[in-house]
């Protein structure tokens, strides 16, 4: 397996891991009757439940991409030490995101945020040169 792909799995991984922390959040802020009920009407989430909610949401949304990009890499044999250290990058940022977001660290959470978009960027750049 490619180091683009491991990291791939760890980065689906993370999103496990994210989903429980904000299922025990949700669950403990509005109740297992509620979070365990037909969704007919949204359920508002707010503090630390809301702050993981949303983040697992951007980590479903940046995961995407960098599953694109990792598949490109190693679907066209393309993976070089750059690649490698990109995939390393995201993952890490996508770790230090949530903390981040959770605790409200502004401007450090955007600026984390950017370390693993632009990473994914290189990636796909990468595969086309």
């Amino acid at each position: 397996m490619t180091t683009e792909l491991t990291v791939l799995v760890l980065a689906a991984l993370l999103q496990v891991v994210q989903f429980v922390m904000f299922s025990v959040a949700a669950n403990l802020q509005v109740g297992t009757d509620k979070t365990l009920a037909p969704r007919d009407e949204p359920i508002e989430l707010t503090g630390t439940a809301g702050r993981l909610q949303r983040a697992l949401n951007n980590h479903f949304e940046g995961l995407a991409l960098f599953a694109i990009a990792v598949v490109v890499v190693t679907i066209s044999d393309q993976s070089t030490i750059v690649t490698q250290m990109c995939a390393h990058a995201y993952l890490i940022a996508r770790i230090l995101y949530v903390p981040a977001y959770v605790q409200g660290l502004v401007p450090w959470r955007s600026a984390i945020w950017s370390v693993g978009f632009l990473a994914t960027v290189i990636m796909l750049v990468s595969a086309l040169l």
